[in-house]
């Protein structure tokens, strides 16, 4: 039977008059913690992100789940990204905070993930050695483009970039061919079958939550080797 790990509520103060919750969940000696960002249209609580949470505790790497302030305040527009980038430098800290001199990872589902890298981008964020992006949104879909990639040259940490190949929002020769130019910094991890919230039709002989745990493996393998390294 799995371990059941207790999440404990958080608050990140992201600047002197706004706070936005977080949940921490972490195994009882995790190698690592990996801040994870929530994807534009569902909040930290969604069974996606709690699922990933609490697989990654089972593979014994702790999570930092947390709210950008639009869908902290019950919104559906996203945060500027000014904002959503202050909101990731928070939730980095609040995790070296938390979690003391444990390794970081940082990323999370599609908007979070890129919001992540565009901070990182602009400048390191704190403790953080790796990116890991759950389905890394590169276009929107219908209108192939490695525009939304360009800031990634400025990412001088290993990033990790797990993709469904049947993405519609990463085509997959262009998600392939952003990862190639990125040089030793970057690993791709392809789900055949996945869509963007990792999801495959019955027909494939495949289910969600193998394709799930294909992903958490993936993550695990790769942030032990980072942490190894």
């Amino acid at each position: 039977m799995a371990t059941i790990f207790t999440a404990q509520p958080v608050t990140i103060r992201v600047d002197g008059e706004s706070t936005v919750s977080g949940i921490a969940l972490a195994p009882p000696d995790p190698i690592a913690c990996y801040v994870l960002a929530h994807g534009a249209g569902a909040g930290m609580t969604h069974t996606f992100m709690a699922a990933a949470a609490e697989g990654l505790a089972q593979r014994n790497i702790a999570t930092l789940r947390y709210q950008f302030p639009y869908m902290e305040a019950g919104g559906r527009r996203p945060d500027t990204p000014a904002r959503a980038h202050a909101t990731v430098r928070a939730a980095a800290a609040e995790a070296s905070r938390l979690f003391g001199s444990l390794p970081l990872a940082a990323g999370g589902k599609s908007f979070g993930g890129r919001m992540t890298s565009q901070a990182q981008a602009l400048a390191p964020l704190p403790g953080v050695v790796g990116l890991v992006f759950l389905g890394f949104p590169l276009h929107p879909a219908g209108e192939p483009s490695i525009t939304r990639a360009k800031h990634l040259s400025d990412v001088k940490v290993p990033m990790l970039f797990v993709q469904g190949t049947t993405d519609k929002l990463a085509e997959l020769e262009k998600i392939r061919s952003v990862v190639a130019g990125l040089g030793q910094r970057a690993t791709i991890v392809e789900i055949e079958h996945a869509d963007h919230s990792f999801h495959v039709l019955k027909r494939t002989g495949r289910n969600d939550g193998e394709v799930l745990a294909q992903a958490l493996d993936a993550v695990a393998d790769w942030v032990r080797n980072l942490v190894a390294a």
